[in-house]
């Protein structure tokens, strides 16, 4: 029985009519992998056209992690977001959020299947979900995300499923899904190394609640991150010789630990770092996301395997793992957001985690979400989960900004994501902090000395100078002035001469 019989096949606008102003609609995709494509496209035309009859509709929204090409921005720009969750991107959403037009809750993102399951979210009214297939009896097979899409199926009274003939159907090979019981009978989960099996291929929904099908032929929007460039080379070699150092004095044992890397350049140029040096052994990764640059590096034979949630990999690259599916479908594993980004398998694996940061401050706080502590980038996404439960915890940014306007050090972070307790190793173009086991001012004279740029090193000593004495010094008079400076007069230390910055 093909899905055409056993589902109703639909179009788009067909599909989204029931979407009802004040829905909450989950949609699968965890970065613009795996996301809902044809649906978001469909409601935001459907709004478009309400607006111009003089009609309220908006709608909240969930999904994996961001969709930025596939979700937030045709629905933002059609102003049909009301309300977002637990993670976004996309410039239109984000001034939207920032101008408090849409309400917006960032969150741990292993935290938002058992909001879900838990209720806390509201009531789910629509799940729409990419598969590259659904059987009459309700097994949903996935495509290159698999996020939050299981507990979606399960929560939302109604289920639209776009099935993608782009997809590769051997995907299914990749993945493995579970959905972990409410506590308190949550059994541990038995993940031995990153490529332990525990679940199933495919997710499950109650075929009376599927709306219809819609069929669809179209890639994921990932777009290119830019390629690394001198300060991000510059940062790769300094965290190649921290975890080099680190195996010669044996905290590393030698077949290497599970890493983690964040999404980006920065992120980027380090895991090519790894694959060039000779000294790093072959290893595999325990993260969310898996980029493009790590396919060479599997292909090379030095990334064995990678546990992951996602595959935010461009088009071109896509289709290179399509192409070579007998290679990569033994050395890749799919698994939902709950798994990928469970503490418990990250603290147990001895994961090393790679995060990139907006700004810290001297004494190791990180900022990865909010500029001056007030508007949003994009969120914290799965950078606590791991800090907080790593063997290692890094965090990677370049010491300056804007041609030296912004420096990346600051005396004090407005806005904490990761504060001084997770966070580990800080890397700059400048050098590399390793805070384990110091005090305040301990931590303060080596994040200034090693990761701030030389033109803010004075103001930085300054500052601790003219602080009050306490077990961490600051001055709550001048914490701010940087980003006090930078608003109004556009550079954090105006009479700075940028000429001589580099």
């Amino acid at each position: 029985m093909s899905i055409v019989s056993a589902f109703p096949r639909l179009s788009p606008e067909e599909a989204v009519a029931e979407i009802f102003n004040g829905a909450t609609v989950a949609f699968s995709g965890f970065t613009n992998a795996g996301a809902a494509k044809a649906v978001p496209r469909a409601i935001a035309a459907k709004a478009h056209q309400l607006h111009d009859r003089g009609e309220p509709f908006k709608i909240r929204v969930l999904t994996g992690a961001s969709s930025g090409e596939s979700i937030d921005e045709p629905l933002a720009e059609a102003e049909a977001i009301s309300y977002r969750a637990p993670y976004q991107s996309g410039p239109t959403l984000r001034k939207q959020i920032n101008r408090q037009e849409v309400e917006y809750v960032d969150m741990h993102l292993s935290h938002l299947p058992q909001t879900v399951l838990a209720g806390f979210q509201g009531k789910l009214d629509f799940a729409v979900v990419e598969a590259t297939e659904i059987t009459p009896d309700g097994r949903v097979y996935l495509t290159s995300s698999i996020g939050a899409s299981p507990s979606y199926l399960q929560c939302a009274d109604r289920v639209i499923i776009e099935v993608n003939r782009y997809h590769s159907k051997r995907l299914r090979e990749m993945s493995d899904i579970m959905i972990l019981p409410p506590p308190p009978h949550r059994n541990p989960i038995p993940l031995r190394e990153p490529m332990t099996k525990v679940g199933y291929p495919y997710a499950v929904v109650d075929t009376r609640k599927v709306i219809g099908v819609i069929e669809n032929d179209e890639p994921d929007h990932v777009p290119t991150f830019a390629a690394a460039d001198a300060r991000s080379e510059k940062i790769a070699e300094h965290v190649l010789r921290f975890l080099l150092e680190e195996m010669s004095k044996g905290r590393i044992p030698k077949e290497f630990l599970p890493l983690q890397a964040g999404v980006g350049n920065v992120a980027n140029g380090v895991m090519a770092a790894l694959g060039r040096s000779p000294e790093i052994p072959p290893f595999k990764m325990y993260t969310e996301v898996f980029q493009d640059s790590l396919v060479d590096l599997m292909e090379q034979g030095k990334l064995l395997g990678a546990s992951t949630t996602s595959l935010t990999v461009t088009p071109e690259v896509l289709k290179r793992i399509y192409d070579n599916m007998d290679f990569f479908v033994s050395r890749i594993v799919l698994r939902p957001m709950e798994l990928s980004n469970n503490p418990g398998a990250v603290r147990r694996l001895g994961v090393i985690s790679m995060n990139t940061a907006l700004e810290v401050d001297i004494y190791g706080n990180v900022n990865s979400s909010h500029v001056f502590g007030m508007d949003i980038m994009n969120g914290i996404g799965g950078s606590g989960e791991f800090t907080r439960n790593s063997y290692l915890s890094i965090f990677m940014c370049p010491s300056i900004a804007k041609g030296g306007k912004i420096s990346a050090v600051v005396p004090m972070c407005p806005h904490i994501d990761n504060n001084e307790h997770s966070v580990q190793i800080i890397a700059t173009d400048q050098g590399l902090a390793d805070l384990r086991g110091l005090g305040p001012m301990q931590r303060a004279q080596a994040i200034i000395e090693n990761c701030a740029h030389p033109a803010y090193r004075d103001y930085l000593y300054r500052y601790i100078e003219r602080g009050r004495v306490g077990h961490i010094r600051h001055d709550l008079r001048t914490a701010f002035e940087l980003h006090r400076n930078l608003l109004k007069h556009g550079a954090m230390l105006p009479d700075l001469d940028l000429s001589q910055v580099s």
